[in-house]
C-alpha cells in the first residue's frame, strides 16, 4: 500500500516505495488515497510502469482511518465511486482499476457494496474476510466471502489467513473465488505457493544475491525489513534478538552465513531483468512538490517526517512497533524481541 499523495510529493517516496523490472508484468500498484487528484496523479506516474492500480479500502491501522484511508473508505461508497471513475476518465481502458477490501459486520451491506463497485467498472475485487474491527488472529468468514463471489460477474479475488499453499487451495475450494491473495504469509515466506512451509535458504540468498547486483535499488532497511519477516520461522527467538537490531549490510550477510550455514560459494541460478529507471512527469511531481500535507497525517514521507528510509541503524522497527498499533495488521509478533 503505497500513499498516494506522498507518492506524488516526493521523489524519495517514489523512489523508495515503486520500483520495476523490465518483464514485470501483470503488475498493479496498490495506493491509498482520500482524493480524487492524489490518486489519478499517483496512477498516472506509474501508468507506464504497470498495468493497472488498486485501490486499498482494506486497511484497519487506526492512523490510516484517521486520515481517511483504508478501511474508512467503506462507509464512504460515494468517495470510492469518485475515486474509481476518476481512473476511468483518466487513464487507457486497458489500464485496470481494482478495489481492495474488508466484509462488513452486516453482509447484506458488503454484498451491496461489491455490487456497486462492480457497477463502477472495476475489473476485479478483493475481499478480505474479516471486518475492519477484527484482529489477524481471528477466523475469516468464508461464508461471506463465498456469498460475494456468487453476488457479482467480475473476479473476486479471496484473501485472509492464507499462510500456506493448502489453506490458499481450501479457500478457493470453499468460495470458488477466482483467485487467492496472500499478504503476510508471503512475507514471511516467498516460496508459499510452490508448496514450502517455511522460507527456503535459496530463497534467502537469492535476495542476498539481489542485493548485491543491484545495490542502489535495494537500500539496508528494504533488505533487513524482508529478511526480517523471511527467517520469523527460521531463527530461534535468541537469535532473533541479535538479528532483529543489526544495522549493516555486512553484519547481515554475517549473521546469515553464520548461523545459517549458508556457504559463501553457494551460487543460486535465476534469471531476472535490470531494474527499470522510472522518469516521472514533472507536470504531476511538480504540481505537489509545494504541499505539505504529511504532517500530522501520513507516517511515511514528509519533510518534518522524523522517518528517513535510508538510515541504516534499524531502529525503525523499535519506534514502529511502539509507536503505530502494535502490529495490529499482523498475523505473528514478527518484531517481539524488539519492543
Amino acid at each position: 500500500m503505497i500513499l498516494a499523495d506522498s507518492f506524488c510529493q516526493n521523489a524519495n517516496a517514489r523512489s523508495n516505495e515503486f520500483s520495476t523490472t523490465e518483464s514485470d508484468s501483470p503488475l498493479i500498484v496498490q495506493f491509498a488515497s482520500n482524493n480524487v487528484n492524489d490518486f489519478v496523479d499517483a496512477s498516472k506516474l506509474v501508468y507506464p510502469y504497470a498495468d493497472g492500480v488498486d485501490l486499498n479500502c482494506g486497511c484497519p491501522q487506526r492512523w490510516a482511518m484517521k486520515d481517511g484511508y483504508g478501511c474508512a473508505l467503506l462507509y464512504k461508497p460515494e468517495v470510492v465511486y469518485e475515486l474509481v471513475k476518476g481512473i476511468k476518465n483518466n487513464l487507457p481502458t486497458n489500464f485496470s482499476i481494482s478495489v481492495k477490501l474488508r466484509i462488513l459486520d452486516d453482509l447484506k451491506r458488503t454484498v451491496e457494496l461489491c455490487q456497486q463497485l462492480e457497477k463502477s467498472g472495476i475489473n476485479f475485487l478483493t475481499v478480505h474476510g474479516r471486518t475492519p474491527s477484527q484482529k489477524n488472529s481471528d477466523s475469516i468468514d468464508t461464508n461471506a466471502l463465498k456469498t460475494v463471489c456468487e453476488s457479482v460477474k467480475i473476479p473476486v479475488i479471496a484473501n485472509g489467513g492464507i499462510k500456506t499453499l493448502e489453506d490458499a487451495d481450501n479457500l478457493h475450494n470453499i468460495t470458488n473465488c477466482r483467485g487467492v491473495m496472500a499478504a503476510n504469509g508471503i512475507l514471511v515466506n516467498p516460496a508459499l505457493f510452490s508448496g514450502a512451509k517455511t522460507t527456503p535458504m535459496s530463497c534467502v540468498k537469492l535476495w542476498m544475491d539481489m542485493k548485491n547486483r543491484h545495490q542502489n535499488k535495494i537500500t539496508f532497511q528494504c533488505y533487513h525489513h524482508h529478511l526480517v519477516f523471511m527467517l520469523d520461522k527460521v531463527l530461534t527467538r535468541q537469535q532473533k534478538q541479535v538479528f532483529n537490531h543489526l544495522c549493516t549490510f555486512k553484519s547481515v550477510d554475517e549473521f546469515i552465513t553464520t548461523n545459517l550455514m549458508i556457504p559463501s560459494d553457494f551460487n543460486i541460478h535465476y534469471n531476472i531483468d535490470n531494474f527499470v529507471t522510472c522518469d516521472y512527469a514533472d507536470e504531476i511531481t511538480m504540481k505537489h512538490s509545494s504541499k505539505c500535507r504529511s504532517c500530522g497525517r501520513s507516517i511515511c514521507y514528509c519533510i518534518c517526517t522524523k522517518y528517513d528510509y535510508d538510515l541504516n541503524n534499524g531502529s525503525f522497527f523499535t519506534s514502529y512497533v511502539q509507536n503505530f498499533d502494535h502490529l495490529d495488521y499482523m498475523d505473528c509478533n514478527i518484531f517481539e524481541e524488539t519492543i
